[in-house]
């Protein structure tokens, strides 16, 4: 065997299994993939109760962005659980603050107006210029938006406002561990990933170029081959 029997796939903060759809197809044969509907839950505990009920007993995780906090939170909590687990674009201090201010303001402005989805302005925050006109990637991202709604955002934004910094806890993981992100990406610091890679113990850091926050829509084919190459090894290794 030289691949996980599954991997389980948790999107991010208005997403869903879109997110993975330029990854997917590049995957080799042999991975079979599982879409964690994060979006269907309202509170952090349904979110968590969801991962335990759409994971596998012994997890291959792949997560993204808020996504991949929870993930982590889950492999805190359940390390027997969690056979292997890839970050991408989250850090494990939570929420920082202009970001919660961003998040505060936009909640704000919701409540009180109709939401048309991801804006132009926004979406310079998750990807890079030159995919601001990239159906495939700003498209993609304007859809879910639209299609999962305000009620969706504004839970999801309550649900992830107050994250308690896992960073001192990173230690206990016993799993193999994979931190993807990118140096361009404005939402999430490098710095912090490569603190957190110090941290795992054995963990496996991939910092990608020519991408910002939206790893899986901006650089299918880099997070394909780094995926993959981190899934060979752990497999030969155990």
């Amino acid at each position: 065997m030289n691949s996980p029997s599954r991997l389980d796939l948790i999107p991010g903060t208005l997403c869903d299994q879109r997110l993975w759809g330029k990854l997917v197809p590049l995957l080799p044969a042999d991975f079979v993939v599982s879409h964690v509907p994060l979006f269907k839950a309202r509170t952090r505990a349904q979110m968590q109760a969801l991962i335990s009920a759409r994971t596998a007993p012994a997890a291959h995780i792949v997560a993204f962005s808020m996504g991949a906090y929870l993930a982590l939170e889950h492999a805190l909590a359940h390390p027997d659980r969690v056979a292997s687990l890839v970050l991408i674009s989250s850090s494990a201090r939570g929420l920082r603050a202009e970001e919660k201010e961003r998040r505060q303001r936009s909640m704000a402005v919701l409540a009180q107006h109709a939401f048309a989805g991801t804006t132009t302005t926004q979406l310079r925050s998750f990807v890079l210029p030159a995919h601001l006109d990239d159906p495939s990637i700003a498209g993609v991202i304007r859809q879910m938006s639209v299609d999962l709604g305000k009620e969706t955002m504004l839970a999801q934004f309550a649900a992830s406002m107050e994250r308690p910094d896992l960073m001192a806890r990173l230690r206990e993981l016993r799993c193999p561990v994979l931190i993807v992100g990118a140096e361009e990406d404005a939402m999430v610091r490098a710095a912090d990933l490569r603190a957190m890679a110090e941290q795992v113990p054995g963990a496996t850091l991939e910092i990608i170029a020519n991408s910002g926050h939206m790893i899986p829509l901006e650089a299918p084919q880099t997070l394909c081959d780094v995926l993959v190459g981190f899934y060979r090894r752990i497999v030969v290794a155990h």
